[in-house]
């Protein structure tokens, strides 16, 4: 079965809405419409921009779908600052990144956090993008696929394999992220490999072979073939690269640059 590639960009705490505006609009001019039918594309601004970009790409029609970085898993209350998956859901957003290394590292989310939100995003009607991955030390020590397998079924326990067919995973080696390394595709291969058998011993073969996974790790232009290329590997969670037009473009636009046979 061929899975629709999914290229992400996260932009983090970048882009003020009219920034966000700006990008979106030269994205909808830069990526053509063979671009947008061959891989499914989603771009996750700050809080702030969600509206202006959710009205910018439907009044546009823009094919680019709308994400999120984070939310609550509560549906309301009192929980000042933050965002509920309901909220979300109204703008119209699709794709919600959950567990991301920079909210379990810096803000101390821990599995169970993000199995609440896993759950909560999929209740409100939308998809999560659940994020794994290890740091240099653990990988130095052999602790990669114990961490990365750990996290996986920490953060989709409890879910049916119907459902866990349905999301998708992003394997992003902490130790690549903004730094500029690069996990080689055999790397990266490997591990995303790994994260399939392991869906498909706890769920399933059908769900192991319709769940897409992401790399995540410095991803850019010269180097998304090659990573586009690997069996399982079926997209990109873009940081820094996704901040501007041309240089995200270049990362969905991998099939021109890979190699024809």
């Amino acid at each position: 079965m061929a899975r629709m590639p999914l290229i992400s960009g996260n932009w983090k705490m970048h882009h003020n809405h009219f920034d966000a505006i700006a990008l979106v609009q030269k994205l909808g001019y830069v990526l053509g419409k063979d671009d947008l039918e061959a891989v499914e594309v989603s771009v996750h601004p700050p809080f702030t921009d969600l509206r202006s970009v959710q009205t910018v790409l439907e009044s546009d029609k823009i094919g680019i779908a709308l994400g999120a970085q984070n939310c609550h898993w509560e549906e309301k209350g009192a929980f000042t600052g933050e965002v509920a998956p309901p909220m979300l859901a109204k703008l119209n957003v699709r794709y919600v990144i959950v567990g991301h290394s920079e909210r379990r590292e810096l803000f101390g989310e821990t599995d169970d956090d993000v199995n609440r939100k896993v759950k909560a995003v999929l209740k409100a009607g939308m998809t999560t993008i659940l994020c794994c991955g290890e740091t240099l030390e653990e990988r130095e020590a052999g602790g990669t696929d114990a961490k990365v397998t750990g996290q996986v079924l920490a953060g989709l326990d409890g879910l049916k394999a119907d459902v866990v067919g349905g999301l998708v995973i992003a394997y992003e080696p902490i130790w690549a992220i903004g730094t500029g390394r690069t996990a080689s595709a055999e790397d990266a291969q490997a591990v995303c490999g790994l994260l399939r058998r392991t869906v498909a011993g706890k769920w399933g073969a059908a769900a192991a072979e319709s769940v897409r996974i992401q790399y995540g790790g410095s991803v850019k232009g010269d180097n998304a073939p090659a990573l586009m290329a690997c069996p399982d590997i079926d997209g990109a969670l873009v940081g820094g690269a996704a901040l501007e037009a041309e240089s995200f473009a270049a990362i969905v636009q991998f099939r021109l640059a890979a190699p024809q046979g």
